[in-house]
């Protein structure tokens, strides 16, 4: 069982920046798949930032060029940093883990980013 603890969000006005965090309770170094969903109110969640098989990350076209994905294996934390944020880009975050193609995703709690002047 792994755990993820998401850290980061909050209230930010458009055009400013926010970089998310999500601390894992073992080691990232391997794992088949990690990144982030949101989830905005009244809408379906969607995947932001996902990486899988150790390709280059993929990213959701409403967010290319503004977001971008890391991971500090030392740390056992992967990040997701924000830039030019948008008031659509209001929702819930969630980051996950797969620790290999036949596991299941690991989810963190959640953390709440807001863009609002």
């Amino acid at each position: 069982q792994v755990q993820l603890e998401e850290s980061g969000g909050g209230l930010v006005q458009p055009g400013g920046s926010l970089r998310l965090s999500c601390a894992a309770s073992g080691s990232i170094f391997s794992v088949y798949a990690m990144g982030w969903y949101r989830h905005a109110p009244g809408k379906e969640r969607e995947p932001v930032a996902v990486t899988s098989g150790g390709g280059r990350p993929n990213y959701a076209d409403s967010v290319k060029g503004r977001f971008t994905i890391s991971r500090d294996n030392g740390k056992n934390t992967m990040y997701l940093q924000m830039n030019s944020l948008k008031p659509e880009d209001t929702a819930v975050y969630y980051c996950y883990i797969r620790v290999t193609s036949m596991t299941p995703n690991y989810w963190g709690q959640g953390t709440q980013v807001t863009v609002s002047s």
